[in-house]
């Protein structure tokens, strides 16, 4: 009986010092959930200058207005390839991204037809040189961005009369303006690189020319030319500027 009171007493003894003890421990550390790292988001913000190249085709109409004879003279399609260099400037805010851009290529669209007025004769064009001049506003998925651009355009137009294989008569050069519109996606491949692939319409304005003999200089005919231009290029751009901004 003894031993079971003695038990008894022991354990109301250690259930009251229990307590006690517990309340002279440190507190247990507060545990922290680390910081969760966002992906690191392109900035497409900076400096840019880059190369393209790619392939184009052009309408050209011919219409005689003289000096003897006056009419439609036909059309005919120029095409080649064209290369050169672009440098612009762009900034994001949030995911819409702004710019400008100056773009200058040389190009070898050719084309030719028989004249409608007279079928001993041929009517030739070539571009040889264009320049864009655009704004963009673009959308930007991390480090790919869709563009559109638009803006004023200039063709280095020349033209020919070509009758029995020999030059007849040729423009002085008609450097003509237009507007331009077009929309490109681009992908960053690496940092500060970027790549993309675009098309341009080139609408062109008019040009009344003046077709001269290159010997003696007599005017053999006035045309007014028309028509536009299509572009599809690839472009490679370098940009400066820092290419990711960390997010937490």
């Amino acid at each position: 009986m003894k031993r079971m009171m003695l038990g008894a007493v022991a354990l109301l003894a250690l259930g009251a010092v229990a307590p006690a003890v517990a309340a002279d421990l440190p507190p247990a550390p507060a545990y922290k959930a680390p910081v969760a790292m966002m992906p690191a988001l392109y900035d497409w913000s900076g400096v840019y200058v880059g190369a393209n190249g790619g392939w184009g085709t052009s309408n050209r109409c011919f219409d005689v207005t003289g000096p003897t004879i006056i009419g439609p003279d036909g059309c005919h399609t120029t095409s080649g390839g064209f290369a050169g260099a672009q440098a612009g400037y762009r900034w994001q805010t949030g995911s819409w991204v702004w710019g400008f851009e100056a773009l200058g290529d040389w190009a070898s669209l050719r084309g030719s037809s028989v004249a409608l007025t007279n079928p001993a004769r041929i009517d030739r064009s070539r571009v040889d040189a264009f320049g864009l001049f655009t704004g963009q506003v673009g959308y930007a998925w991390n480090t790919a961005l869709l563009y559109f651009k638009g803006g004023g355009a200039v063709v280095a137009d020349r033209n020919d009369i070509i009758s029995n294989g020999a030059l007849v008569a040729t423009s002085s050069g008609d450097n003509r303006w237009g507007g331009v519109v077009g929309a490109g996606v681009e992908f960053s491949f690496a940092p500060n690189w970027s790549a993309a692939i675009e098309y341009d319409h080139l609408f062109v304005a008019n040009a009344n020319t003046t077709f001269t003999n290159p010997v003696g200089g007599a005017v053999v005919s006035t045309d007014r030319i028309h028509g536009d231009t299509d572009l599809v290029s690839v472009r490679v751009n370098y940009r400066w500027g820092g290419p990711v901004v960390a997010k937490y």
